[in-house]
């Protein structure tokens, strides 16, 4: 997933972006979110800061998607249930969230989100989109089946998804056991069953 497109200039380079966000997350990992700058990013990534601000708007969204969009793009799960779809999403959760680099931006992260809310707007409303847009279509496949209810509350389930791996990992520090996905997916798959 990509910032919101800017329609000036010529077109992006896939390259530079991908230079761009592997910069970022190594530089969160060997030196933190607090020390890591858009010029260190430009040094690393081989291309200028306006470069990197014309993709984004500052460290905090640039970090944000290199460390915490990672799953965006893969393929959306399709087990035959939704139990196991929520689990496979989970699983992609929680190892987006063990990376390193994640460990390591998430306390800056949090504090500026803190501190700006509307940095904190736009990244609900931007950069969730596409994890929103995933989970609309496991909730269109369980609907299908007869699995939940067409109202169900995708954004209640995406912070549900995200809170619990976020709390695991991010708050309590744990090294989530093995079966953690399996175990939330099945909660939250009961919790929203046809009755």
């Amino acid at each position: 997933m990509s910032s919101s497109p800017s329609s000036r200039g010529r077109p992006r380079d896939p390259r530079s972006h991908e230079a761009i966000v592997g910069a970022v997350t190594e530089l969160v990992t060997e030196v933190g979110y607090a020390a890591t700058s858009i010029g260190a990013v430009a040094a690393r990534a081989g291309v200028g800061k306006d470069t990197v601000y014309r993709r984004w708007r500052g460290k905090p969204e640039l970090v944000f998607e290199a460390v915490f969009t990672t799953t965006d793009h893969a393929p959306v799960p399709d087990t035959g249930t939704l139990a196991g779809d929520l689990t496979a999403l989970l699983r992609g959760l929680v190892d987006e969230f063990q990376a390193p680099a994640a460990a390591a931006a998430l306390p800056g992260l949090l504090a500026d989100f803190a501190a700006d809310p509307v940095l904190k707007a736009r990244i609900r409303s931007d950069f969730l989109a596409p994890a929103k847009e995933r989970l609309l279509v496991v909730f269109e496949r369980a609907v299908a089946r007869g699995e939940i209810a067409v109202d169900t509350p995708v954004d209640l389930v995406l912070d549900t998804l995200a809170g619990a791996v976020f709390f695991h990992i991010g708050l309590a520090g744990e090294d989530p056991d093995p079966e953690l996905p399996g175990r939330l997916a099945a909660v939250l798959a009961k919790g929203m069953e046809v009755r």
